[in-house]
């Protein structure tokens, strides 16, 4: 495996440790866990902020002139980082709407 495949794979591996914890934050949300969810999110925050670094890393380089083979497993783990990326953004607000529901008293979730 050359340099540029270990990059993509941390792209693809911090993308995907960070919908996994947003995904963690709803089910936590969803059974009335507000700490552990939040906690989540802010996991999920750190692990995309890794994975962008190494994006912006990539897309420094290219500035400077050094190209990168656009392969397929480039697009994948930039389509797995921009879905991970909506899907902590839709956490945040799923476990806004679970915590208004349930100070508010509303329905059994």
């Amino acid at each position: 495996m050359n340099n540029l495949e270990e990059t993509i794979f941390k792209i693809i591996l911090h993308g995907g440790n960070g919908r996994s914890s947003a995904m963690e934050a709803i089910a936590a949300a969803k059974q009335g866990d507000f700490e552990l969810a939040k906690e989540k999110l802010q996991e999920a925050g750190k692990e995309l902020n890794e994975a962008h670094h190494v994006q912006t890393s990539l897309i420094q380089g290219e500035i400077r002139g050094e190209k990168s083979e656009v392969s397929l497993l480039m697009v994948h783990a930039q389509d797995h980082l921009m879905n991970a990326m909506t899907m902590k953004d839709l956490a945040g607000e799923f476990v806004d709407l679970y915590e208004a529901v349930k100070l508010s008293g509303g329905v059994k979730l």
